[in-house]
């Protein structure tokens, strides 16, 4: 099938290419000239959504709660990667713990796939968390997100954009040092190739090495990422991009182990419970995107991408199974390998046409996505030829097996196979105060699981959506959408389970100030998953459908501008995640693990003006506070067992023409910060690093 969704999208790229007729539509958009950006420019903040998106309604305009994390200020807070708190900006996001390869991000109580692009790159324990250096914006959309796909986690999608080609010349390039043996160099190029600005490029690539506050733990990554986009008229373009990103990483290396009465948070903080030569994980990601656009004229255009991803990870992890009170314990190292092949393609329509003095804003496509991925971790030893002590660590004396590798992986695997096709009609009424959003999707998808068994899917999914100007900066909205998450296995009598179906009904409204330089959004929401697996009450070891979970919340963001030499972040979540139907009735009512209930972030950056003595300097303040954590996997008490977190971070940074010095201080009162869970007798935990700090040298030119 995805053979047939490639040839209809070079088909239709011959179409409107080779057999473009002389008469060109021109956008007005198109005509606007390149403005130079000052210093005084707003760069938290954005009211514009990326094509990747399909949308071409302004933010403020949109029934959907859509928050963007600018590239801005990703660099202002000095960070590398998705893994580096890129939820502080995000009300309601956190980032879980968990083996250290790929971002595990739970927003509104339920994990984020992750997209790129527009396109769904998830592969369950992948990919690898996409280094910042190719980044334009992290686009955060809450809910099930409909317009995108309705095949994932109801809580929303967090969609990286990469930088573009451009006709403007880009040359930049950034070296930073850090705490713990922290390097790293990054460089990005791009402008145009030929004289006429038809063939445009760009080029990102990193290196970086690091170690941590811990023993015996390192890791280095680098990434090549170039892209070329042809212009064939103004109208009608293509843009190839090819992204190679290779790690090496110590999996699970920072974890920490103790006996569960003993608590979490019970060791030292710097303490290691690997050992020397502790083996890296190899872990490569190729990937190949085309995007090819159309402007038929002013309000019609066709947009078609492809993506295919390699994935493959020959890796090992970390465990222990039992420890003695005393704190004696035999180290287990396993396998982790994993293959995945992601092939996704989609063709998006958009129009605006007008009936009876009313504007429809038409969106229509298709998605296809096919992935095959296979796991293997069956291969288990111990490395402590005699008994490692948790509390009192002797190092020297581990002996690491050496595992087969020579067969083909085929312990577990799990595919999935879809086609979805969509239908938005935007409706503005009102003098276009009043936009009723009327949208479907039919998804027609297959996906087997571990152990063979095939779960086929065919469901109508609806959306619907209002917003409302009371003024011209403050909208009122309100969306009710769905999801469909498969569910593997069978239960006791052989049957498979059907999906979860999820659905989110959601109010707020939006507000901007200061001339739309400080953008503020509110947003209530429920969201309720339904066919969730519980235990069989007559076979423990078994599963039932007939579950039900809830996750209700509050949220507020604020982004932008107070002033021309201030800018801010500030949100503020509210999240309570529980059981409403189980088999057992005493699970009813209790809560969902992996996600704080208040959580609430800043940042602000103030840059000195140009006639103060200090001009060039700026100053970065930025705190997290966590309240009411859960732990990522519940202990036998169902309880929540972690603190509270809280913890701040700073900077200064002194820009001169194409030069930026930055220097960024973070767990800036040096507190314990850790995550993690009990599993039955065992508490386990990572810890992160005490005061450190970060320095960062970019220069353009």
């Amino acid at each position: 099938m995805y053979k047939s969704i490639l040839i209809i999208l070079l088909a239709t790229m011959s179409i409107y290419t080779y057999g473009q007729k002389k008469r060109i539509y021109k956008d007005s958009i198109n005509n606007i000239k390149e403005i130079a950006i000052s210093g005084t420019a707003n760069k938290f903040a954005s009211n514009k959504v990326s094509s990747s998106l399909r949308l071409k309604t302004e933010i403020s305009k949109i029934p959907q709660n859509i928050q963007i994390v600018t590239n801005e200020l990703l660099k202002n807070q000095n960070i590398t990667t998705m893994m580096e708190n890129v939820t502080r900006n995000i009300s309601g996001a956190q980032m879980n713990e968990h083996f250290g390869n790929y971002a595990n991000i739970n927003m509104r109580g339920f994990k984020l796939p992750s997209f790129r692009n527009g396109m769904n790159i998830d592969i369950g324990y992948g990919p690898l968390a996409t280094d910042l250096s190719m980044v334009e914006n992290i686009e955060f959309v809450k809910g099930p997100s409909g317009f995108m796909t309705s095949a994932g986690a109801p809580s929303g999608i967090y969609n990286v954009v990469t930088k573009k080609p451009t006709k403007k010349p880009v040359n930049e390039v950034s070296f930073s040092g850090g705490s713990f043996n922290f390097y790293r160099a990054s460089l990005d190029l791009g402008g145009a190739l030929t004289e006429n600005g038809k063939l445009q490029y760009r080029f990102n690539s990193m290196y970086q090495y690091s170690e941590t506050n811990r023993q015996f733990e390192n890791n280095s990554r680098y990434s090549i990422v170039p892209s070329f986009k042809y212009e064939f008229n103004d109208n009608t373009s293509i843009t190839t991009e090819f992204t190679y990103q290779k790690a090496k990483q110590m999996l699970s290396a920072s974890y920490v182990f103790a006996p569960a009465e003993k608590g979490l948070g019970s060791l030292d903080r710097d303490i290691s419970h690997i050992d020397q030569n502790y083996p890296s994980s190899d872990i490569e990601e190729v990937n190949l995107f085309i995007d090819f656009n159309h402007n038929f004229n002013t309000k019609w255009s066709i947009n078609s991408q492809y993506m295919i991803m390699q994935y493959k990870q020959l890796g090992y992890t970390n465990w222990v199974y039992a420890i003695h009170p005393l704190g004696y314990t035999q180290r287990m190292l396993n396998n982790f390998d994993t293959k995945a092949l992601n092939e996704l393609a989609q063709i998006y329509l958009n129009g605006e046409v007008t009936f009876l003095g009313i504007t429809h804003k038409l969106l229509s496509g298709i998605d296809y996505k096919k992935l095959n991925s296979k796991y293997d971790w069956s291969h288990i030893a111990t490395y402590d030829p005699i008994p490692f002590n948790l509390f009192q660590p002797s190092y020297g004396n581990a002996v690491y097996p050496k595992f087969d590798r020579n067969l083909e992986l085929t312990n577990i695997g799990s595919g999935t196979e879809y086609t979805s096709v969509y239908a938005q009609d935007e409706i503005w009424l009102l003098n276009n105060k009043l936009r009723v959003t009327l949208a479907g999707r039919y998804f027609n998808g297959k996906t087997n699981d571990d152990y063979k068994n095939e779960i086929t899917i065919k469901k109508i999914i609806p959306r619907a959506g209002i917003s409302f100007d009371l003024t011209k900066n403050f909208t009122l909205y309100s969306q009710y959408d769905n999801s469909i998450i498969p569910n593997y296995g069978t239960n006791r009598t052989g049957k498979t389970f059907d999906p979860e179906y999820a659905n989110n009904i959601e109010a707020g409204f939006k507000k901007s100030f200061l001339k739309d330089k400080l953008k503020t959004t509110i947003s209530a929401y429920q969201i309720t998953k339904k066919n969730v697996l519980v235990t069989d009450p007559y076979d423990i070891n078994n599963k039932l459908q007939i579950g039900k979970v809830r996750s209700e919340g509050l949220e507020f963001d604020i982004q932008g501008q107070l002033s021309p030499q201030l800018n801010i972040v500030l949100n503020y979540a509210f999240t309570e995640v529980k059981t409403i139907e189980d088999t057992n009735p005493l699970n009813i009512g209790k809560r969902i693990e992996g996600h704080s209930k208040h959580t609430t972030n800043g940042w602000i950056n103030y840059n000195f003006k140009e006639e103060s003595i200090f001009k060039g300097f700026g100053t970065m303040l930025g705190y997290q506070y966590l309240v009411d954590r859960s732990t990522s996997n519940w202990g036998m008490d169902n309880k929540t067992i972690l603190p509270d977190y809280l913890r701040v971070d700073t900077g200064i940074n002194w820009r001169y023409r194409g030069l930026n010095i930055a220097l960024n201080v973070n767990n800036l009162f040096n507190k314990y910060l850790y995550s993690g869970g009990i599993a039955g007798t065992i508490a386990y935990w990572q810890s992160e690093p005490g005061r450190n700090w970060r320095a960062m040298i970019t220069y353009k030119f």
